[in-house]
């Protein structure tokens, strides 16, 4: 199947159609150099797909990506779920949004497998030595990041501040904290709206790069207008799909079986992350850590590491999670491990996306029956601001693990204290990309411990 647009008036003619092979080369391409996080693979999907193949406008562009920054989940990978659906029907939003996932899978498997391997030996010990002070950074500008765009006013920052106290002073748990906020954004809607408006929108730069094959008055395809019949199909069959996995691990594992708890568990992190990856991580450390402990604190700070070095959205980090909880809980026996922990980091993952394809597939109809703006909703607005405030926690969280390593009641270790400061000057004043700031903390790391 190919896209079937005609050109519209622009500085060129619409290009050539699209075939469905096509269009899977270049998903597959974007699936192995879609680095640089959320920000950095929205733009990447811009430069490629507006601005340089213009498989689509920049209005539609920019309308789908307001859509997906208003749902739970990794807003890049919906993104590109988004714009394969409206090409090549559903077949062309799951090559998409599957190939936009699954090379970062493979890759954090074999890592994760590396690092349960090898991560006692003196090189690769001191490689994530001088990564975890990088990640305390990461997190730390993360909530600068968000918080930048989201806190403009008394109100959100008071929202800010009482999500920190919550989390790091009344241990409350995430899913509390998000409901709380989402209360107080519904009410400020109606008491004080001018405090819930919403920051940090997608608006239309004017930019012309000509006539596009989804262009702005390209007419809806038919497999993008709204139906209800479609509609209900597509939350039937996701529902279908999630019943029929748990159902199988709920036969082979057990109710209190690891798969299982894993599987129930990251289908409420998917539902939870609002602001992307960041925020649902100090849920995922509540749950993964505190809870079930199918890692450790430390371990968890590794593979936010290895997640960030890896392309695809930062979300695969739970397949890390779910690699080394199969593995150390032995789901198939000592004899397996490493066929226990692939298992349940794809089961983890399966888990995580699906929600994602569920909200595209069914939302989309929906969002191109109008072509008005998709703003961010006042409970969303408030959730945002809270986010900010749990996300800080978990790198205080994170720094004490890394400054006090043997708990505070030990000496702080200050080279990897003075790592953290240096890897923070370089994020927030040289503006040092993630990898470049990765690949030099983790040779600092390495340097030392050889030295």
């Amino acid at each position: 199947m190919t896209i079937d647009a005609r050109p519209t008036a622009g500085t060129r003619s619409a290009p050539a159609p699209v075939g469905f092979r096509q269009a899977l080369v270049f998903w597959l391409k974007l699936g192995f150099i879609s680095f640089g996080g959320p920000a950095g693979q929205i733009a990447l999907m811009h430069s490629e797909l507006v601005e340089r193949r213009r498989w689509i406008s920049e209005r539609r562009f920019l309308h789908a990506l307001n859509y997906c920054m208003v749902l739970p989940g990794p807003e890049a990978q919906q993104l590109a779920t988004y714009i394969g659906w409206l090409m090549h029907r559903t077949a062309g939003g799951l090559v998409a949004g599957g190939l936009f996932v699954l090379p970062s899978l493979f890759i954090l498997i074999g890592l994760s497998w590396i690092y349960l391997r090898f991560g006692e030996l003196p090189l690769v010990a001191g490689v994530f030595y001088g990564l975890k002070p990088a990640v305390v950074a990461l997190v730390a500008h993360a909530a600068y990041r968000i918080g930048s765009r989201a806190l403009r006013n008394p109100v959100m920052w008071g929202i800010a501040i009482s999500a920190f106290l919550a989390i790091a002073v009344l241990d409350s748990p995430f899913p509390l904290v998000v409901i709380l906020a989402a209360l107080i954004g519904l009410l400020g809607a109606r008491l004080a709206p001018r405090f819930f408006v919403v920051g940090g929108g997608h608006s239309n730069c004017g930019k012309d790069y000509g006539a596009a094959l989804i262009d702005d008055d390209t007419p809806i395809a038919s497999h993008a207008r709204y139906s209800t019949a479609r509609l209900v199909t597509v939350i039937a069959v996701g529902l279908l799909l999630w019943t029929m996995a748990m159902g199988s691990l709920l036969a082979t594992s057990g109710l209190q079986g690891t798969l299982t708890q894993m599987g129930w568990f990251f289908t409420k992190a998917a539902l939870l992350t609002f602001g992307g990856a960041y925020a649902v991580l100090p849920y995922v450390y509540q749950g993964a850590v505190d809870a079930h402990q199918w890692l450790t604190g430390p371990q968890m700070i590794d593979g936010l590491a290895l997640g960030e070095t890896t392309p695809g959205p930062l979300i695969i980090v739970v397949a890390f999670v779910g690699f080394i909880g199969g593995w150390s809980r032995q789901i198939f026996g000592p004899d397996m491990l490493f066929l226990g922990g692939a298992m349940a980091a794809c089961i983890v993952t399966f888990f995580t996306f699906l929600p994602s394809f569920v909200f595209i597939f069914a939302g989309g109809p929906l969002i191109e029956a109008t072509h008005g703006k998709i703003g961010l909703t006042a409970p969303l607005s408030a959730i945002t601001a809270a986010v900010v405030g749990v996300i800080l926690n978990l790198a205080l969280y994170f720094a004490i693990h890394v400054i006090w390593p043997q708990g505070r009641a030990g000496q702080p270790d200050l080279i990897a204290t003075a790592i953290a400061i240096g890897a923070c000057a370089a994020l927030f004043r040289w503006k040092i990309g993630v990898i470049p700031l990765l690949a030099s903390c983790g040779t600092i790391g390495l340097l030392l411990r050889l030295f």
